[in-house]
């Protein structure tokens, strides 16, 4: 075992810990050595994505000692910045989330900061609304989103709603560092920051101002919109609940039925022990439901309730709509709806990831939208309302959105919201349906118009230390050793996100104006392309592909192929 591993193990042993869970687990560890080098064999690392990692002891897992020396971190960069900083808290309804929050708020409150936490767990964009609402100095949601129950995260939020730019991570990420786990974080009982008003629950005042904000984007104005439409909801055992309904039912939709076991917050997930709206398993019981009441849209969100997957009737059975198809349906809606409520602002901006599918520029085109695409990460797409936001321009902003199922119509918060996306959704459904037709007419109708494309995801994992060193070894090779073809194609450009530049086969290069990022793009011939990064928040590789193609059937034969070819370079 290596040393380093051995002594980190050791030292926690020695502790007197807190949570007794964490003890238990460091003396079961005794005997197995993989185990002790995966929880100590490096620190949870901190970025733009704040902290996500399994549950248990360890300092490469989630606990209240690695949230609590992380909280110290950012609570010495807030001070340092800050006159009297002050800090939103919401978390959501994962394993130990809600004592994880109280930490986060203890540890704050001792450093002299004034602290404002939901009373109960709450969506992923209602923080970033709270912020600015309380005009805090940041945030932070305890939440893994949409992974498996063994995990958990810590979301940092700036002062602007926004997730962390890569400069303020590296600075707290400097500041955690100098930190000793044990001995170097200050803290105080919560009950006692309660007392002494250093933490104060944040009300129900702000929860309205959140669903005003979000029913402020609806689109339906004096149009038909058939809103009696049948629709089954499930929170998937997580925070959306009671925002969802919430704002549904004050917009007019009133038949709407959640999915009995999936309604109340629960971690462990019992029903689909991956809780991911993009996934059919995590929508079987909804779409059970659906069917046995002739229901016509189903929502799903995910346990922070910042994306949300659907599926629509086709016939006797249900389609899941992908992110993409979502998203194009949506921009195509918006600019619709705006035009005939002239509510379509000059210059009108989408923002979308590199990665989320392309054909959305040929419908942007077509209304005289710019598109401003962005680095992997709604982070980046909530960083240019910002922008615009300082120009006195926000009003251009229109959609964001992402091929992994988060969107944003306004401005109002900086971060993807399910709340809002399944809003616009349902008036979107509620609209075409008042006309006779469905959403899936309606898409086709797109792909008739401008071609198909067909966009995929594909991630492999790579677990512990030498899964880490694996997705390395990837990508140095799909930079230093990379073909000249692929399918038979030509590589036309090779962008490199962490170099900053475009290769292009003609010799030429050029500056990418993004942030740097461990990121790939290949873009070949006959509109094929090819993304390739490691995530920044699972141990896993991912690549996105995207093939344009006379029909869906050749589109989805030539990306099978394509897939096959890429694999054999992780050999």
């Amino acid at each position: 075992m290596n040393t380093v591993v051995q002594t980190r193990w050791k030292n926690w042993l020695s502790q007197s810990l807190e949570d007794a869970d964490l003890t238990a687990e460091l003396q079961a560890m005794a005997e197995d050595e993989k185990t002790i080098e995966d929880c100590f064999y490096k620190e949870l690392e901190f970025g733009t994505g704040g902290l996500r990692g399994v549950i248990g002891a360890g300092t490469n897992r989630m606990n209240i000692y690695t949230v609590a020396k992380a909280t110290q971190g950012y609570a010495d960069y807030l001070n340092e910045y800050f006159a009297s900083p002050s800090v939103a808290i919401a978390y959501d309804s994962r394993i130990k989330s809600e004592r994880f929050a109280e930490v986060v708020a203890e540890v704050l409150a001792a450093n002299g900061i004034q602290v404002y936490i939901y009373l109960e767990l709450m969506p992923t964009p209602a923080l970033s609304f709270a912020v600015r609402n309380l005009s805090c100095s940041g945030g932070i949601v305890i939440t893994a989103s949409h992974n498996p129950a063994k995990y958990n995260g810590y979301k940092v939020y700036g002062a602007d709603g926004c997730q962390i730019t890569t400069k303020a991570a590296k600075e707290i990420l400097a500041k955690i560092n100098a930190v000793d786990i044990f001995s170097g974080v200050k803290s105080m009982k919560f009950a006692k920051g309660i007392e002494q008003k250093r933490i104060s629950y944040i009300g129900e005042e702000t929860v309205e101002a959140f669903i005003r904000a979000v029913s402020a984007q609806s689109l339906c104005g004096d149009a038909a919109c058939d809103k009696s439409v049948s629709i089954v909801y499930t929170p998937l055992n997580g925070t959306g609940l009671k925002c969802v309904l919430r704002c549904l039912k004050e917009n007019g939709f009133t038949n709407i039925s959640v999915v009995k076991e999936q309604a109340e917050p629960n971690g462990h997930f019992p029903t689909c022990p991956y809780p991911n709206p993009e996934i059919r398993e995590a929508l079987e019981l909804g779409l059970k439901e659906a069917k046995r009441l002739g229901s016509e849209l189903l929502l799903a969100t995910d346990p922070d309730c910042d994306r949300v997957g659907i599926a629509v009737k086709s016939g006797d059975d249900f389609v899941l709509l992908s992110g993409n198809e979502v998203g194009m349906l949506l921009l195509d809606y918006i600019c619709k709806r705006r035009l005939a409520l002239k509510r379509m602002p000059k210059n009108p901006l989408v923002v979308k990831t590199i990665v989320t599918i392309d054909m959305a520029k040929r419908i942007a085109a077509d209304y005289g939208v710019q598109v401003i695409d962005v680095l992997t990460g709604f982070k980046f797409i909530g960083e240019q309302i910002g922008f615009l936001e300082k120009k006195g321009q926000e009003d251009r902003y229109i959609l964001g959105f992402e091929e992994s199922y988060g969107y944003l119509t306004g401005s109002y918060v900086r971060d993807k919201d399910a709340v809002n996306a399944s809003l616009m959704i349902c008036e979107m459904f509620a609209y075409y349906k008042a006309k006779g037709q469905s959403l899936l007419d309606v898409l086709n109708g797109l792909y008739t118009k401008y071609g198909y494309c067909l966009n995929t995801l594909h991630s492999y994992e790579f677990e512990g230390a030498s899964g880490f060193r694996k997705m390395q070894d990837i990508m140095e090779k799909l930079r230093d050793n990379c073909p000249k073809t692929w399918m038979r194609r030509k590589i036309i450009s090779v962008s490199d996100y962490q170099m900053s530049i475009t290769r292009y086969n003609d010799g030429r290069v050029e500056k990418i104006d993004l942030p740097v990022s461990n990121v790939l793009k290949f873009e070949l011939e006959d509109n094929l392309s090819v993304v390739v990064r490691p995530s920044g928040t699972e141990p896993k590789l991912k690549m996105y592909m995207s093939v344009s193609a006379g029909s869906r059937e050749e589109a989805g034969d030539l990306e099978r192929h394509f897939v096959k070819e890429l694999e054999a370079m992780f050999a």
